[in-house]
């Protein structure tokens, strides 16, 4: 079973694919696989950062119903 990357580590491992494909040092096979790989993280990154952003938004109106 795939480890899922936590968030901060998902963003560095996403510099280091567009770094690698800036270059244009790779094969076009590899660059294919980068890019799918970094097309699923980014995506698993935007998920995470809704997700927060609901947490977030709970989180607050919960304290302001206290007031």
């Amino acid at each position: 079973m795939e480890k899922k990357l936590d968030y901060e580590k998902s963003i560095a491992r996403l510099e280091e694919i567009t770094a690698l494909l800036e270059k244009g040092e790779v094969s076009l096979d590899d660059m294919i696989k980068l890019y799918a790989e970094g097309t699923k993280i980014a995506s698993e990154c935007s998920k995470a950062l809704a997700d927060a952003k609901v947490k977030i938004t709970e989180i607050t109106e919960g304290t302001n119903d206290d007031e």
